[in-house]
């Protein structure tokens, strides 16, 4: 009996309070003639036109040669950007990768032996030995090595490397010497 009381009371109360609650709908007509003038707010930015570099026109030529001349020019950049890296991104064939020495060995050894014509290189990296072959400049130049390398070694694997540029001179290990520093 007292369950059912406090039932319909609660009951009653929450009938009650849903009363109280009013919606605040307001009539759109009242902000019809709302304005607000944001201009001194507002973020401004100048005419691109204005900000333009003008650049010396480059000669343009017509006919085959302009791609030539063109591609010669995109080229001796890519160069000489390029010499001045120490090391390039590439991809190599991991033959094998483990502590033991022996075994590094002895991978490196039976890769000389089936495959004279190719060069393996072999790496410590404390606390691991590396045995590696090639140096390629994408993954899809090295899948013929991985390919033909797979079956003799099944541990073989494509991984990304950084290689050092042959033939590298460190600009300032040469201003160095130039300046009679021994």
């Amino acid at each position: 009996m007292g369950r059912s009381i406090l039932t319909g009371v609660v009951l009653l109360f929450l009938m009650g309070s849903c009363n109280l609650i009013k919606k605040t709908s307001g009539d759109a007509e009242k902000y019809d003639s709302y304005s607000e003038d944001l201009a001194l707010i507002r973020i401004t930015f100048p005419d691109l036109s204005e900000q333009a570099v003008t650049e010396e026109p480059r000669k343009e030529s017509t006919g085959a040669l302009a791609v030539d001349n063109d591609l010669s020019f995109a080229m001796e950049s890519f160069i000489s950007n390029n010499k001045t890296e120490r090391y390039y991104s590439g991809f190599t064939v991991l033959v094998y990768s483990g502590v033991d020495r022996d075994a590094a060995f002895k991978t490196r050894n039976d890769l000389y032996t089936s495959f004279p014509d190719i060069k393996a290189d072999m790496q410590y990296q404390q606390p691991r030995y590396l045995v590696k072959v090639g140096k390629f400049i994408n993954r899809i130049e090295a899948q013929a090595h991985y390919h033909m390398l797979k079956e003799t070694f099944p541990m073989a694997r494509i991984i990304q490397d950084r290689f050092q540029r042959e033939g590298f001179v460190n600009p300032d290990e040469f201003n160095n010497n130039d300046q009679g520093q021994n």
